[in-house]
């Protein structure tokens, strides 16, 4: 299960704990995931050779969805990245963090690049329907997925559903979530990974390493992949299937009536395989239960009898996601 992050972060006066605020304005702490940075002059060079996207689309106004792979287009990590001072910013999963600085500090040695966990150094807030508070900062964010907005030391980043993410260092934290908290109510992270799993954004964890192909959790979507960029690790799998279409599994957006948050990676069961058809990406409570996305293979999901953990789990439902896939625009990135 995931655990709930907030608990020693605030007092419970001021943490909304119903999963329907997700319907309303709130603000948390992202405390799940950490800060990895890549400094330097050879910092883009050195990415660029190893990301699923396109730092020549990055500047101080966009930032980026995107993925790490093995050579065999397994994704390592996935994070949002974006330009800060001599280098860049990742944000991913805290506990794949410390792997991926070691793995590649080995392909820094001879560049003039220097790798950090940053983690400690900045605070992230997720803010859902925060647009005047981040103008009671002084950020004005426009509207259109992936812009950046800055004031002074304050970095604010548009996502794709309109939701945004506020960075910032952590000597500013308290003051920022004070001036948060006369706008927006503070809620729990489910609240979050709720709102994510309804925008249909897919995320790797440490349970879900090397499991999926970026296009698996619909990252090339989300413009987290690009076709036109040349070679990087993994590019040579994650372009034949995009242009071949053979992919059998892909992410859907799932519900389950009872039951608790079920870990990422428990695995999905249809009576049509005799074998586990799915595992769960993300998960969170909703207001009827449990909300999820999960990586499926398509005959069981039309089908319709998929199960939770086991063929007698309980009974998942497919929802809609937010997005259609679109090979044509995708491969124009």
């Amino acid at each position: 299960m995931f655990a709930n992050p907030m608990a020693d972060l605030a007092s419970t006066d001021l943490v909304v704990t119903n999963a329907a605020v997700t319907d309303s304005a709130f603000f948390c702490v992202l405390s799940h995931e950490g800060l990895l940075a890549v400094r330097g002059a050879d910092a883009s060079k050195l990415l660029q050779g190893q990301l699923t996207c396109n730092l020549n689309y990055l500047d101080a106004h966009s930032a980026s969805l995107g993925a790490r792979c093995t050579p065999k287009g397994r994704m390592l990590s996935s994070f949002r990245i974006l330009q800060q001072a001599d280098g860049y910013l990742l944000a991913m999963a805290a506990e794949l963090l410390s792997e991926q600085l070691a793995e590649l500090q080995k392909y820094a040695v001879f560049s003039k690049s220097k790798l950090t966990d940053e983690s400690a150094a900045w605070v992230r807030f997720g803010l859902q329907g925060g647009d005047a508070a981040l103008v009671s900062l002084g950020i004005e964010l426009p509207a259109n997925s992936d812009s950046v907005a800055h004031h002074g030391e304050l970095i604010a980043v548009r996502l794709s559903d309109g939701r945004c993410e506020l960075w910032l260092p952590a000597s500013a934290a308290e003051q920022i979530q004070a001036q948060l908290s006369l706008h927006l109510p503070q809620a729990e992270l489910n609240s979050w990974l709720l709102a994510q799993v309804r925008a249909g954004i897919g995320q790797v964890f440490g349970a879900s390493r090397e499991a999926f192909i970026p296009q698996m959790i619909n990252l090339q979507a989300l413009g987290g992949v690009s076709f036109k960029k040349g070679c990087y690790t993994g590019q040579e799998i994650v372009a034949r299937m995009q242009y071949l279409g053979k992919l059998k599994r892909r992410l859907y957006r799932l519900s389950v009536a009872d039951g608790e948050i079920p870990a990422v990676a428990t695995g999905i069961f249809s009576p049509i395989h005799a074998s586990s058809v799915g595992e769960v990406v993300l998960a969170a409570r909703s207001e009827n239960g449990v909300e999820l996305l999960a990586v499926l293979q398509e005959d069981a999901l039309n089908d319709g009898r998929i199960h939770l953990a086991s063929l007698a789990g309980s009974a998942l439902q497919r929802l809609e996601l937010p997005y259609k896939l679109d090979s044509d625009r995708e491969i124009q990135r």
